[in-house]
């Protein structure tokens, strides 16, 4: 496969062409009476026309043929993607799961689509507020079939194999511990390479956007400059068996049927286009004198609510980082947070559970459920010697955090059989420390 091309920066106004067909973007409008190379003008908006101009999103793309030449959509079966959130009763525990299964491909051939499984969520897609979030399980490519959601935007961290995804904007390349983010709307279609993981964070209503930096200053964090949007690719295909459109509206699927590939925009230009990032290159913040800072200073991404500091979900990631605080506890603290934090690992070893936390599993800390380090690591983190150490080498843990209190599906609680039945285990063995009249206590 040759190399990929991309363009650099975070909502840019871009602009692109295939080279094969210069000048096909039309030369100051949008929509001339007859375009370059006889192709159609289509704008995708990804919000409401009237928005501010900070945040009005939308792109001009110029096809062979426009996208409403289709069938009428019919119901698909859905499996185990749902936004029903009252299968089953509500469940405050501590939730861990195991690794999630992956279909072997000589038993039964499962593309992206077919592998969507949703562990939980919250809100209504229908008032366009509200997250869900899905476990991917694969292992064959999809043919002749692309996928778009009407309900939100697709945050996609792969944990085991490569994506090759193939957008309407162009074609990307997603590798564990790179992320990709395929907002409302946008038609793609994901290649595989064998057994094939990962995490999707889907939100309603809102767009991923660069959380704001305050007292950091005006650099830091995930730099713009680092995330990449495809450069313009066409195919023109017929395709005399069908083409498959896949829509996931009001939470379910529908398909309806073209005979022509969906990928054919010659050209596009505009700032609302699918991007990917590498996880690696994010600036670590970090306290460097005493006490463990809010896990808020590793935010990737954030998806506003419309109260201000409070987000609808945060991707936040806990990349390797140098620990020097002195006279500090430097694991997680124990915490009750008013926010739902759904954890998972795309590699090594979390460093408050190095256990029964694994890659491709989960955990599930709802609103107000205590959770932290485990007796073993709270032991040997309250009697180490406070020196210098690289934390976290080799290891990349995320989380999607929201203000949403999330409920849980059947599929994640019965179905997929990976839930760990014994996780609340692992802070039983915590023990008193507690000595009257001795303030200074060594562990």
């Amino acid at each position: 496969m040759a190399e990929l091309k991309y363009m650099s920066g975070f909502g840019n106004e871009f602009s692109s062409e295939d080279p094969r067909c210069p000048g096909a973007l039309p030369e100051g409008q949008n929509n001339p009476q007859v375009c370059p190379y006889g192709l159609y003008a289509e704008q995708l908006s990804g919000s409401a026309f009237t928005c501010p101009r900070a945040s009005n999103k939308r792109s001009w793309l110029y096809r062979i043929l426009p996208s409403v030449r289709h069938k009428p959509f019919q119901a698909l079966e859905q499996k185990h993607l749902t936004h029903n959130w009252d299968e089953v009763e509500p469940d405050p525990n501590q939730l861990r799961w195991k690794p999630f299964h992956i279909p072997k491909a000589e038993e039964k051939k499962v593309d992206f689509v077919e592998g969507l499984h949703t562990v939980c969520g919250a809100g209504d897609v229908r008032s366009r507020n509200g997250i869900a979030i899905h476990i991917y399980t694969c292992n064959t490519s999809m043919t002749d079939r692309c996928f778009y959601s009407s309900d939100g935007d697709f945050l996609i961290a792969p944990q085991k194999g490569n994506l090759l995804i193939v957008t309407e904007f162009g074609k990307i390349l997603v590798e564990p511990n790179e992320i990709c983010v395929i907002q409302q709307g946008m038609r793609f279609s994901v290649e595989v390479f064998g057994e094939t993981r990962g995490y999707i964070l889907e939100v309603f209503g809102v767009h991923f956007e660069l959380p704001d930096l305050g007292p950091i200053g005006a650099n830091g964090l995930a730099n713009p400059r680092d995330f990449l949007t495809p450069v313009a690719w066409y195919e023109e295909r017929t395709v005399p068996g069908g083409y498959s459109v896949i829509s996931k509206y009001q939470g379910k699927l529908f398909v309806s049927v073209q005979d022509f590939s969906p990928f054919n925009v010659v050209a596009w230009h505009g700032n609302y286009a699918p991007y990917k990032y590498n996880l690696e290159n994010f600036m670590v913040i970090n306290s460097v004198a005493f006490d463990h800072a809010d896990p808020s200073i590793f935010t990737v991404l954030t998806a506003k609510s419309l109260r201000p500091g409070v987000a609808i979900a945060d991707f936040v990631i806990f990349p390797p980082r140098w620990g020097v605080a002195n006279k500090t506890f430097r694991p997680p603290y124990y915490h009750r947070n008013c926010m739902s934090e759904f954890m998972g690992l795309i590699k090594g070893h979390y460093e408050a559970k190095e256990g029964g936390f694994q890659p491709g599993g989960g955990s599930l800390h709802s609103a107000m459920t205590p959770h932290g380090p485990d007796a073993e690591c709270f032991e040997k983190a309250s009697a180490a010697k406070l020196e210098p150490e690289r934390v976290a080498a080799g290891t990349m843990a995320f989380m999607f955090e929201s203000s949403l209190s999330m409920a849980v599906t059947r599929w994640g609680i019965e179905t997929c059989s990976r839930l760990d039945k014994e996780y609340y285990r692992c802070w039983e063995s915590l023990r008193s420390h507690f000595r009257p009249g001795q303030k200074t206590v060594t562990m």
